[in-house]
């Protein structure tokens, strides 16, 4: 099953099955070294790509390794319908994709939920795991923290979910956005709201979430023996900063980010969407798995410029990629004349097939 959307358009969508006999969807996207991205709340294949929310992150991280991502039982292209669900069978999942995809030895990376897997994946399978990434993180779920009124606001959240998730009013899950994302534009929020719905059924929904109110990970972390690169955001509504930087903490050696954002999933026009990237490269580089480097020839443009050059290859005229980016058509004026300067081009034409011949605009816009 292709997916047409972009960089991502040329790959396939794959299945491999669990030792419990339920059928994944996965697929690996980009080149370079293979980077696994455990599950997070909520993963869809095919509409992931073509999101707001995830599209950025995903373009980002395929142009320097090979992602590795997938659905988790429950959701997306993945059976919908399953025979079990715990945290263990979120195990044998990663581990039924890791050997479908005949990795051997790779980064991982987790956000949120996935960074408990990652976590326990790396522990017990120390020998594939080189480096470890977690964003968003937590070591316990919310009913087994200790700070005031936790479990019973994850009660709460459990009742929403089993009350409202099907709905077509959106009100119920627009909690979940709120805590997700609240400094996101209108079109994330209805985006991510939308993703929410197409991806699990309200009953898995509130399953799932179940599951993870139970995940306690501390014993393990203390046997993490890769390298650890632990990310999160101050203002976190979703996952307490405190709780990322207890995850911290309690691996060995790890290195700990404090990242300026009030969001639970970074964006693409947050400074802190930069910074993650920047400090994620430095760290793979500091311990022996640095990326593919960016082409020489788009080395000297900033993130803001490759952004835009990405949406000028894409075919998008300045005013629509004024309003992708949420900047004046003025400011996209601008970026364009030091584009143009910088590689030594004379017009738009010209930027287009350069950039295009460097893996940018393939992903179009309607």
């Amino acid at each position: 099953m292709a997916v047409d959307s972009g960089p991502f358009a040329q790959h396939q969508i794959r299945f491999c099955r669990t030792a419990d006999g339920v059928s994944l969807a996965y697929a690996l996207n980009g080149s370079g070294p293979p980077l696994v991205k455990a599950p997070n709340w909520l993963n869809h294949l095919e509409l992931d790509p073509r999101s707001p929310v995830w599209r950025a992150w995903m373009q980002r991280m395929a142009r320097r390794h090979t992602l590795v991502r997938y659905d988790a039982r429950g959701c997306g292209l993945s059976d919908r319908e399953v025979p079990a669900l715990s945290f263990e069978t979120h195990l044998l999942d990663l581990e039924a994709v890791v050997d479908a995809a005949r990795l051997d030895r790779f980064v991982l990376y987790g956000a949120s939920q996935g960074a408990a897997i990652a976590l326990e994946y790396a522990a017990r399978h120390p020998q594939r795991v080189s480096h470890l990434i977690l964003y968003g993180g937590y070591l316990r779920g919310a009913s087994k923290r200790d700070a005031p009124n936790a479990a019973a606001e994850a009660d709460a959240m459990l009742r929403l979910v089993e009350l409202g998730w099907g709905r077509e009013n959106s009100a119920f899950r627009q909690v979940f956005a709120t805590q997700f994302i609240p400094d996101a534009t209108l079109e994330q929020l209805k985006a991510f709201d939308e993703l929410q719905r197409r991806t699990v059924e309200p009953a898995m929904a509130a399953a799932i979430l179940s599951t993870l109110h139970g995940v306690d990970v501390t014993a393990s972390a203390a046997r993490i023996t890769c390298p650890t690169l632990v990310l999160h955001s101050r203002g976190d509504a979703r996952i307490p900063f405190e709780e990322g930087r207890r995850l911290a903490g309690a691996i060995p050696g790890a290195e700990f980010v404090p990242l300026d954002s009030n969001n639970h999933v970074l964006l693409d026009h947050q400074s802190a969407w930069e910074r993650f990237f920047v400090e994620v490269d430095a760290f793979l580089a500091r311990h022996g798995a640095a990326p593919a480097p960016a082409a020489p020839v788009l080395a000297g443009l900033t993130p803001a410029e490759t952004r835009v050059l990405d949406l000028v290859a894409a075919g998008l005229n300045n005013g629509r990629i004024a309003q992708e980016l949420a900047i004046t058509p003025k400011t996209v004026r601008n970026h364009i004349t030091h584009i143009f300067d910088k590689l030594g081009v004379q017009d738009r034409a010209q930027a287009i097939v350069l950039a295009r011949d460097h893996g940018l605009g393939t992903q179009r816009h309607a």
